[in-house]
């Protein structure tokens, strides 16, 4: 799906109910933060490479998500889930999430149980050399020597998850028109990893 029809119907989602949930999933490099970052003034923004519990944490950020944020967010209750301090290697303070709609972004985001909270599933697609380039590009060489360690996290929740079928949008990576999202790769927040 082109992105700029993706990214009217994520808004109109947003707008639809007062506490209404996005989901934005795809591979390292694909463009969902560059999505996601163009929803941000449509409702709060969770960023998953805030809650990955270092560099083996793509699962346990999952199981998460739903357990200690949208679980008890939908029952009106606080959330629980942890930034993660990167150059500490440690938890952080907690990430609160405000009343209002929701954009969840990041690798894992897109679980089958998290997706009985959403709204709205997005799945952003691209062949993984553009996406290499695009996540070097973005985090620097530091990020290499990880590249496949997280990939094959990124591997192992599409098999057990297959966040494609839950999808409700997928949208081509290839197609963003930066313009339109009015941010460069590399301009949105992306965290220092070590």
């Amino acid at each position: 799906m082109d992105p700029a029809l993706a990214l009217a119907a994520a808004e109109r989602a947003l707008r639809g109910r007062p506490d209404a949930v996005v989901l934005v999933d795809g591979r390292s490099g694909s463009g969902k933060t560059t999505f996601a970052a163009a929803l941000a003034r449509h409702g709060a923004l969770l960023r998953l490479d805030d809650a990955y519990p270092g560099w083996d944490g793509l699962t346990a950020a999952a199981d998460a998500l739903v357990d200690r944020a949208l679980v008890p967010r939908a029952a009106g209750a606080p959330t629980g889930l942890r930034r993660w301090d990167w150059a500490a290697d440690r938890p952080a303070e907690a990430l609160r999430l405000p009343p209002g709609p929701l954009v969840v972004e990041g690798c894992g985001a897109l679980s089958r149980r998290a997706a009985a909270f959403a709204d709205l599933r997005i799945w952003v697609e691209l062949a993984s050399p553009e996406r290499r380039a695009r996540a070097l590009d973005r985090d620097g060489e530091g990020y290499a020597p990880h590249w496949e360690r997280w990939a094959r996290q990124e591997r192992a929740f599409i098999a057990r998850e297959d966040p494609v079928r839950s999808a409700d949008l997928v949208v081509d990576g290839r197609r963003f028109a930066q313009a339109l999202f009015g941010a460069r790769t590399g301009d949105v927040h992306y965290p220092r990893r070590p």
